[in-house]
């Protein structure tokens, strides 16, 4: 079915594709128009932020005249503002880290009292170490053979772990 126009119910398309030439528009764009959009887009961005101004002096007057008002609480025993229970949070971390290890090596690395009225000491851990090897490590004494069960024989008893705090027997 072919399609055909009438020109009472003709397209601007039409007149394009009927003279072969390239199109173009036939009024220019209105340059007032533009320039009143903008004027009124910049007006309004004024007013906007000239409100939101005044809207934050006021919120911060309001909060001022709230803050300088006496606050009564008739149960509390004082009325001062206290920190709330620890643990509070470490404001610089790093340093405090720092110092912890400083502290550290000092106590490892220096002689020092731990208690005098004890007469306990600390000494560097170097000069620890090389009397642990000069002296050894103190050790209990041997248990004597009417202690031992029947049957055994009082060096072949071992300790067992230290949290029992029972003997076990080494068969031979």
């Amino acid at each position: 079915m072919a399609q055909h126009h009438d020109a009472a119910h003709a397209t601007p398309d039409d007149e394009y594709l009927n003279t072969g030439t390239s199109g173009h528009e036939h009024t220019d764009a209105n340059v007032w128009l533009i320039v009143q959009f903008a004027v009124w887009l910049v007006a309004s961005a004024l007013v906007t932020h000239l409100l939101m101004w005044g809207l934050f002096a006021w919120f911060v007057s309001d909060r001022d005249v709230v803050a300088k008002q006496a606050i009564e609480f008739p149960l509390a025993a004082q009325q001062e503002r206290r920190l709330p229970a620890g643990p509070r949070l470490q404001p610089i971390p790093a340093n405090e880290i720092f110092e912890f290890r400083q502290r550290e090596n000092a106590e490892l690395s220096e002689y020092g009292w731990v208690d005098r009225n004890a007469g306990t000491v600390h000494i560097p851990i170097e000069q620890a170490k090389e009397l642990l090897l000069q002296r050894g490590l103190p050790s209990r004494p041997a248990a004597a053979s009417s202690d031992a069960p029947a049957g055994t024989d009082a060096a072949v008893l071992m300790p067992a772990d230290s949290s029992s705090g029972r003997t076990m027997e080494r068969r031979r």
